[in-house]
């Protein structure tokens, strides 16, 4: 599925122009004259990366950032102005807690790069709330099982994972029935739902 880019000023040709220079990258682009419509377009579409000019009629490309901050959080938001001030940047910041602050006539690698720049980072994140979440939800696991089993989770390994033996030969019997008893827990918690349906 592409990343979806919007492009967001008060003037047309500048939109256009923005298209033409990243049509060879793989996004989907889409445009708008106004906040107010960037803000429809954003409520129908799932948009990754929004680049927006700063000089607007009615809402400022600062205030119009800090709105799509407050409503989609994970969008990542750039400026691109003509009117470079450090002021201006430093609103921008405050306000919409954007990404970058590019100024026109922006360079064509420069804005590519940091649109690609932007996605990756935005992918980046996404994927560490994946392994956060995985995380906590192993950890959930491994509480229930050392309440019903407890000192399973202590038990020494090795880099491979194998369990490290340190009891004599004799006791042997008997750990591998505790191991035994701990490996079908452990399968009954993380069951394949295709198994149960056999």
């Amino acid at each position: 599925m592409k990343h979806k880019v919007l492009f967001v000023d008060d003037e047309p040709h500048v939109t256009e122009a923005l298209k033409r220079t990243l049509r060879k990258e793989p996004y989907e682009f889409l445009s708008a004259c106004l906040p107010s419509a960037a803000l429809e377009l954003l409520a129908q579409n799932a948009v990754d990366v929004v680049v927006s000019d700063e000089m607007m009629p009615g809402m400022s490309g600062s205030e119009f950032l800090a709105e799509v901050r407050q409503k989609y959080p994970d969008t990542i938001r750039i400026i691109l102005t003509g009117q470079a001030t450090l002021n201006a940047a430093i609103i921008a910041i405050n306000k919409g807690e954007i990404y970058r602050f590019l100024t026109k006539p922006c360079n064509d690698v420069d804005l590519a790069a940091t649109i690609r720049q932007a996605l990756a980072q935005k992918e980046l994140l996404a994927e560490s709330r994946r392994l956060l979440q995985t995380v906590k939800q192993q950890s959930s696991v491994l509480e229930e099982l050392e309440k019903e089993y407890p000192g399973v989770t202590q038990v020494d390994r090795d880099a491979s994972g194998a369990v490290i033996i340190e009891d004599s030969p004799t006791d042997l019997d008997s750990l591998l029935k505790e191991i035994d008893a701990t490996v079908r827990k452990c399968n009954a918690h993380f069951h394949d739902p295709m198994d149960q349906e056999e």
